[in-house]
């Protein structure tokens, strides 16, 4: 079993920052592409950001600039640096990963992890 857990969420004022991460835990054995999603409501749920093993970066146009993505190889980590929040960056925030389990490559999505900015 693989796990992405997400921790880092919450309400926030507009001008604000969050810091959110998404560890991956159990059987996957390699991880290349990480990435953080996002679905808010009454949307389609969106690309963030995204993050290569080897540390190459890829952001929508909406958060470029204000948001970072980052990543631990040694602890099957990715982290999304939030600054300057804006309300319509609230959203239900979602990690995915796509990773070797033994026995084949697979997309792996985490829970998701609530962003509320609101003043």
């Amino acid at each position: 079993q693989v796990q992405l857990v997400e921790s880092g969420g919450g309400l926030v004022q507009p001008g604000g920052s969050l810091r959110l991460s998404c560890a991956a835990s159990g059987s996957i054995f390699r991880i290349n592409d990480m990435g953080w999603y996002r679905h808010a409501a009454g949307k389609q749920r969106e690309l963030v950001a995204t993050i290569t093993s080897g540390g190459s970066t890829n952001y929508d146009g909406s958060v470029k600039g204000r948001f970072a993505i980052s990543r631990d190889n040694a602890k099957n980590t990715v982290y999304l640096q939030m600054n300057t929040l804006k309300p319509e960056d609230t959203a239900v925030y979602y990690c995915n990963a796509a990773g070797w389990n033994g026995i084949t490559w697979r997309v792996y999505w985490g829970q998701g992890t609530q962003v509320s900015v609101s003043s």
